[in-house]
């Protein structure tokens, strides 16, 4: 479980370390070209029910944290779902990844894969 540190605040806002690292590829271009957004995500299961939305801007000091030491692949697909939300007057919203359907077999039909949730 990755961790955001945002402005003088003590709490830490927990992300997986996947969705975090698509995040902060879409978060530190935005705020390299000094553009101000919002991020928003549902709260997760264990949590009270609702969202959280947060204002990020260019000023504010914001660090990141990754539990694991070796960098996440990166999917272009989800960077740029995240990115096209982040362009909107709405903010970046924290999807799920999307998952490619994997190749069909030679004969045609399906092949299906397990995909821990």
């Amino acid at each position: 479980m990755g961790t955001i540190y945002y402005g003088g605040s003590a709490t830490p806002i927990n992300i997986e370390d996947r969705a975090l690292a698509h995040l902060k590829v879409v978060i530190a271009t935005k705020l390299r070209r000094n553009e101000s957004f919002t991020i928003s995500w549902i709260h997760a299961d264990d949590a009270p029910r609702g969202r959280t939305t947060v204002w990020l801007h260019p000023s504010i000091p914001l660090r990141f944290v990754f539990d694991d030491p070796e960098p996440e692949p990166i999917s272009r697909a989800w960077i740029e779902d995240l990115a096209n939300s982040a362009h909107s007057s709405g903010g970046i919203m924290l999807t799920t990844e999307h998952i490619d359907p994997p190749p069909s077999s030679a004969d045609g039909a399906p092949q299906l894969v397990e995909v821990a949730s």
